[in-house]
């Protein structure tokens, strides 16, 4: 399992021309005040204690750092350059890509073919890297998936060279009582509060626990943390590259820049849902199941809902008329709302589209052919280059959406 040493932050110091190991840099978009949170913190200023994913004003004023703007387009470009190392040496069969700056890859034909040991192989791979890119990059070495995870994860971090390596024997020797247990891949606060139910603080204590108790407490996902507590993994390269999800969705959320009034809020979703309704279109899927997700900003609560409607459809003009009557009935309209989200459930193949006896058939027809309309300008000139009417007033935020990735800026814009 090979990461990339807080990628976002050490490829901005990369096009600075400076050190991506010494140089104090944090990646967070000031634009959006100094709550806004960082997405990457450089390993300099990890080492002073500043945790991954803090906000800006929690970085103590008397440390001096760069703040770089994030640029999505160049992150996912050097990604891609990534990956071409390892197609270099690896086919694409043995590679799992698991997030934009970590892979999961199986090293076992080629140990043999190149005549390696497996932290040789690693050593060349980080190399080739950081000569090419000026990347530096961590390695965890397992005799499974899981123990990789965990040597990345945990053993690594303590590795001169950067390499950690695991079996199950020096699994359990070197990790089985390693706290906190949240720092192993899969286990939750959730699950370590239910755990500690019981008296177990790390792994060695799953192991002790009676098997009838965990299945109670966990169900199926019990068999997971039993497996993962001795260091063993059955999941195999060939079943990442098999496995097909039987269920679709498709969601979206953001945070909004400030406290926005239950109207404003609702003009955001709007836009959401709209937005939503076109990547259902432009991937020939309908839905019938919508949930929302609202989040004030006072406090951690929130609110949310599901409706369930009687046609199957990805046409706004139908599913936002459904989200307007429901973000009515289960947002609170006195609190400022900061969070939004959606997501639409059941999705299915458009040729299983539904519609009731009182559906204007004719009307659904025109409306299809102004969204094909729609979605041809907005792939030959971009997002923006065709907007409604809601989308240019104040507080609508579609517009700037139009041009991140993820969220987050591109990096594409004048201003970045």
């Amino acid at each position: 399992m090979i990461d990339m040493k807080s990628f976002f932050a050490s490829v901005e110091c990369v096009e600075r021309n400076l050190n991506a190991m010494t140089t104090k840099l944090v990646v967070a978009d000031v634009s959006r005040t100094e709550k806004t949170i960082c997405l990457a913190v450089s390993p300099a200023l990890k080492k002073l204690g500043i945790r991954n994913r803090c906000r800006l004003f929690e970085i103590p004023k008397d440390i001096d750092f760069i703040i770089a703007p994030p640029r999505m387009s160049k992150y996912i470009q050097y990604a891609a350059e990534i990956y071409g190392i390892y197609l270099k040496h690896i086919s694409k069969d043995d590679i799992h890509v698991y997030s934009i700056d970590e892979c999961i890859i199986d090293v076992t034909d080629y140990l043999h073919l190149y005549k390696l040991r497996a932290k040789e192989f690693a050593q060349i791979l980080m190399d080739e890297i950081g000569k090419k890119l000026g990347l530096p990059s961590t390695v965890g070495i397992g005799s499974n998936m899981y123990l990789a995870k965990i040597a990345l994860d945990i053993t690594a971090k303590n590795a001169p060279d950067r390499i950690g390596w695991l079996d199950e024997e020096k699994f359990k020797r070197t990790l089985w009582n390693h706290t906190p247990i949240t720092d192993f891949w899969g286990i939750s606060s959730g699950t370590a509060k239910r755990l500690a139910k019981y008296g177990v603080v790390d792994m060695e204590g799953i192991t002790k626990l009676k098997e009838d108790l965990l299945y109670d407490e966990f169900g199926i996902n019990a068999e997971l943390l039993i497996d993962h507590a001795w260091g063993k993994e059955s999941c195999l390269m060939s079943d990442i590259k098999a496995y097909k999800s039987k269920a679709h969705s498709i969601s979206a959320s953001q945070i909004l820049p400030f406290n926005y009034t239950f109207e404003e809020a609702k003009l955001v979703m709007t836009e959401m849902i709209q937005n939503g309704c076109y990547d259902l279109f432009r991937q020939h899927y309908v839905t019938e199941l919508i949930h929302i997700y609202v989040g004030y900003g006072d406090d951690k609560t929130g609110d949310k809902g599901t409706v369930r409607m009687n046609v199957s459809t990805n046409l706004f003009s139908i599913i936002g008329d459904y989200v307007d009557k429901l973000f009515d009935k289960v947002v609170d309209k006195n609190k400022p709302i900061r969070r939004l989200g959606y997501d639409f459930e059941s999705v299915m193949p458009q040729s299983e589209e539904r519609y009731d006896l009182f559906t204007n058939l004719e009307s659904i027809e025109k409306e299809k052919k102004m969204v094909e309309s729609v979605l041809l300008l907005q792939h030959k000139f971009g997002k923006n280059s065709i907007l409604k009417g809601l989308d240019l007033k104040d507080k609508a935020t579609q517009r700037e959406r139009n041009e991140t990735i993820g969220g987050h800026r591109s990096g594409e814009n004048k201003d970045a």
